[in-house]
């Protein structure tokens, strides 16, 4: 029996705004993966970045807002970039405060290795540290894979968002639904 090399270890880094410029190619493989599994359209994947980068940059600048970042030896090769909003929420119990994990990204050749449980483990104790109990978290419609490894983590569908782009006429975006979707029932008192 031929023994292989086992691959380097993999450790986890809980930072702050230092850290941003590392997550571009880690954050464009997230960018390209939705572009196969998601309803489109989307924005050129030069623009993705800079608008990606703006909204860390200030995610980051608020209080206890961290990027929990996974590498192996030098190289990131997964983060998950966690809001922390004042509460309490108008809906939901939360607390006085809850998260939002903004993005949760491991690279391709990376899934399936336990990374990402890493991650959300690395969340869910800095989260206990800071005395969050309450985490969200958005998944793309079609992003199946994420959907399961989140219910798996006890994540529950709470929230559907819809769009519909101002940018691109009606009737060139992407409907999806059966025909009975495109009318609500009417609510009678």
């Amino acid at each position: 029996m031929v023994e292989r090399p086992q691959p380097s270890p993999v450790t986890i880094e809980v930072s702050g705004l230092g850290a941003i410029d590392a997550l571009e190619p880690l954050w464009l493989t997230l960018f390209d993966h939705h572009r196969a599994v998601g309803p489109g359209p989307f924005i050129d994947r030069s623009d993705s970045w800079p608008a990606r980068r703006r909204l860390y940059a200030q995610v980051l600048a608020e209080p206890d807002a961290f990027v929990a970042v996974a590498r192996r030896v030098e190289e990131p090769v997964g983060y998950a970039l966690v809001a922390v909003h004042e509460g309490p929420d108008d809906t939901w119990p939360t607390g006085d405060r809850f998260a939002e994990v903004e993005t949760l990204a491991v690279v391709p050749a990376e899934r399936g290795q336990g990374i990402g449980t890493r991650l959300l483990d690395t969340v869910d104790d800095r989260l206990e540290q800071l005395g969050i109990a309450t985490l969200f978290i958005a998944v793309m419609e079609g992003n199946d894979d994420a959907m399961r490894f989140y219910r798996r983590r006890g994540f529950r569908p709470s929230i559907t968002k819809l769009m519909r782009l101002g940018a691109i006429p009606p009737d060139q975006q992407e409907r999806g639904g059966s025909s009975t979707d495109d009318e609500p029932t009417p609510h009678t008192s």
